[in-house]
Formats: structure tokens, sequence, C-alpha cells
């Protein structure tokens, strides 16, 4: 069994700073202390920018459910383990991606 101490210190880490910018997002995206812009220029602007700040959002909502599902795979033994073929994903790749659920040859093949 490998010890994974570091992988869940950097996804706990990864976890309270996107889930302090998904905060920061969502405050953005809100803005009730501004008032509605007058101009119609302005106002395609800052829909933009709002459809901007959504796909972030979703972006981060997207990977901290990914640290949290190798959390869970650390705190039941199978992190590290490639959960399409059952090898081993190598450290480089963990180290890059903390959350990684696939080796490197599995996740070409689906795209991820």
């Amino acid at each position: 069994m490998n010890n994974y101490d570091d992988a869940k210190q950097t996804l706990t880490a990864m976890l309270e700073e996107l889930t302090e910018r998904l905060a920061h997002i969502a405050d953005d995206v809100r803005h009730t202390d501004q008032p509605a812009e007058k101009d119609f220029a302005e106002q395609a602007t800052q829909n933009e920018n709002n459809e901007v700040l959504d796909q972030l959002g979703n972006a981060a909502r997207t990977e901290i459910s990914l640290i949290k599902q190798a959390l869970v795979r650390i705190d039941s033994g199978n992190y590290g383990i490639c959960q399409v073929c059952g090898e081993p994903i190598r450290a480089e790749r963990l180290k890059a991606v903390p959350y990684s659920s696939m080796c490197v040859k599995c996740a070409s093949k689906t795209g991820h």
C-alpha cells in the first residue's frame, strides 16, 4: 500500500483554492451591488463577462468534483490505480494531474 499523504495535501489545497475561487466567481456573477447598465453596448459586454464567469465556474465545479473523487480513492486505497484497466498510474502523471483516475494510455483512448 502506497502512502499518498503528499497527494492528499496537494488535493486538499487545490480543493480549498478552487472553492474560494468559485465563491468569488459567484459573487462576481451576482454583482447585485451594481446597478444595471443603461447602455446597450455595456449590457452586452456585461453579458459576455457573465458567460465567461459561468464557464470558469463550471470548470471549477468539475475540477472540484474530480478532486473529491480522488480524495475518496485515497481513503479507500484505490488512488493511483487506473479506473479503466486497473494498472498503476505513473507517478509523473499523478504529480502533473493529481486527480487523475486513468493512466495515460486509457485517458488518451477516452480523450481525457
